[in-house]
């Protein structure tokens, strides 16, 4: 079979047994077009547009550079999408970054992403999405601990992932389809029925140049992209979606436009009703702007809905990131556990694993150390991702008749450059974040290597006569 023939490459790293290859094209059933945008929409709309706005204005008080903000973050994950998409199409297996990183670079990478997704690049932000959910019921409903909620949705929601992939993957549509209504009632509800406006205007003004290619603006660039993360979730199930090479592209163009007009109407309503200085800092952004639009009581009900949203964030990503955690489990043996599915097809251990991570950051880590850390980690993995598509085309592994991603050149580089700008003002400003991402990235290199020998030993112990 052709997928066999592309998914056996660097045999002696990438232990891939014919035996394996089988499994992973027996699947009884597989997610259509509508679930997989579900789960893009899904994955991007959460924590970080419902937190971030606060963070942003501690450096930034303008509201025409706060809307750039979010655009220009928008046109990076829109670039990271049509670039992913082609990616995707040539590389059609499941594992996102990991799967693609390790064919174009080599096998150490593809480990090193795969070490970020294990370690930060799920965990965090499920931890990230029910912490926000934990806040936001908690400061509407007084005797609830927001730890508690946090711990709880997750518990609640791996069970509920562990069952079926049908019950998986109606839940995770039924809960986008009431997040987009609620986003949409929302935004309906600000405009013809908030009592309160704020004097905002979205031109220019004197001194917004400076601001727009300063520090401030790309280190804020970093809780955008963070908010923005999840456009490449489709990537990460494409062994359970429905002709992959075909509807990816279009999946992750929809999902990830849907998201950039959310996010502009919504961070536009936000500091149309509140005050600057009644949001800056602060988490719950969404709850503070319900209270000045509708008063106190109608601004906790919406409140106590915009926590119900980030339910879906998190059930998102849990169907999401075991995927990657699965393909880890097949390809080496000191990770071979993360590969037991039941009998439904569905990766538990690997479920489970990413499950008790984000439990431990949600009783262990504040909210914004997690943020910016893994908003760096997060970043670097896709930097080298999307810059694999120029390696991709160079080495010949492109397929005839594949999609090629729209604008290119020009689409990954504008992706690479705002990134990568990003990145060095993180490492400039916020260096202690920085320094422990690339500490990561490290410890993930090391286990490569220690993976690397354990697999050499065993060989050598079932050799031994």
């Amino acid at each position: 079979m052709k997928f066999q023939q592309i998914v056996l490459i660097s045999a002696e790293s990438f232990e891939i047994s014919e035996d394996s290859l089988k499994r992973m094209g027996t699947v009884s059933s597989k997610f259509n077009q509508s679930t997989a945008i579900a789960i893009v929409v899904a994955n991007m709309i959460g924590t970080g547009v419902f937190t971030s706005l606060g963070f942003q204005l501690i450096d930034i008080q303008s509201v025409f550079v706060l809307m750039m903000l979010w655009l220009v973050g928008g046109v990076t994950a829109l670039c990271g999408a049509l670039t992913y998409a082609e990616l995707g199409a040539n590389l059609p297996r499941s594992g996102g970054e990991y799967n693609f990183l390790g064919r174009i670079y080599h096998p150490a990478m593809g480990f090193v992403s795969g070490w970020i997704s294990v370690s930060v690049g799920f965990a965090a932000p499920i931890a990230l999405a029910a912490m926000t959910f934990g806040a936001y019921l908690s400061s509407v409903v007084s005797w609830v601990n927001s730890g508690l909620a946090a711990a709880l949705l997750i518990l609640c929601l791996t069970c509920l992932h562990c069952y079926s992939r049908r019950a998986s993957g109606q839940t995770q549509l039924v809960f986008t389809t009431i997040k987009v209504l609620l986003i949409l009632a929302f935004c309906l509800l600000v405009l013809f029925f908030s009592g309160s406006r704020q004097p905002i205007s979205l031109i220019p003004v004197s001194g917004d140049a400076a601001v727009l290619t300063g520090g401030a603006f790309a280190v804020a660039l970093i809780y955008v992209n963070y908010a923005y993360t999840g456009w490449n979730a489709a990537t990460y199930i494409l062994d359970e979606l429905d002709a992959p090479q075909k509807k990816l592209p279009l999946v992750l163009f929809a999902g990830t436009i849907v998201v950039i007009v959310f996010y502009l109407m919504l961070n536009y309503l936000f500091l149309l009703v509140a005050p600057m200085d009644a949001m800056k800092g602060k988490i719950e952004v969404g709850l503070i702007a319900s209270e000045y639009a509708f008063g106190q009581e109608a601004g906790r009900l919406m409140g106590l809905m915009l926590s119900a949203l980030l339910i879906s964030t998190v059930s998102a990503m849990l169907m999401a990131g075991p995927r990657v955690l699965q393909v880890i489990g097949q390809d080496f043996r000191i990770f071979r556990f993360l590969s037991i599915t039941n009998r439904a097809g569905l990766p538990i251990a690997a479920i489970v694993c990413v499950a008790l991570l984000a439990e431990i950051l949600v009783l262990t880590s504040t909210f914004e150390s997690i943020l910016v850390f893994s908003g760096f980690v997060l970043a670097t993995n896709t930097l080298f991702t999307v810059a694999g598509v120029f390696v991709m085309r160079a080495k010949g592994m492109s397929k005839p008749g594949a999609y090629r991603t729209f604008g290119y050149p020009f689409t990954p580089l504008i992706f690479l450059l705002l990134t990568l700008w990003t990145l060095i003002y993180i490492l400039i400003n916020r260096p202690q974040e920085g320094l422990s991402g690339l500490l990561i990235i490290a410890v993930g290199l090391l286990l490569y290597w220690l993976s690397l020998k354990f697999s050499q030993q065993s060989k050598q112990l079932q050799e031994t006569p």
